[in-house]
């Protein structure tokens, strides 16, 4: 008796030793760029869904060109715009606008 109540001692005792060294590591590279990841596929996610709705609401102004080629939209209120790299509507004049190549 006095056998077994020793050897479970001795694995409680290893068991509660291994909690303490159990530790997690954190690295910091990883985390970065997992959430660097998950920064450009939000960006390109709400990009393709703007482009998509602007595309079916909005008519798209063909002879013409945003400053980097990228297609240019009018709205209800004949406004011109493009659609940028984060999804976002930018505004130009219609003097800023290019001729398409």
């Amino acid at each position: 008796m006095k056998r077994l109540f020793k050897t479970a001692m001795f694995a409680a005792g290893l068991f509660a030793a291994s909690h303490g060294y159990a530790q997690t590591h954190k690295d910091s590279t990883i985390t970065h760029k997992i959430g660097k990841t998950a920064k450009k596929v939000g960006h390109k996610t709400s990009e393709v869904a703007a482009k998509g709705a602007a595309s079916i609401v909005d008519k798209k102004y063909d002879g013409k060109a945003g400053p980097n080629g990228e297609t240019i939209y009018i709205d209800k209120n004949s406004a011109y715009y493009y659609i940028n790299k984060k999804g976002h509507r930018v505004y130009l004049k219609k003097s800023e606008l290019i001729d398409k190549p």
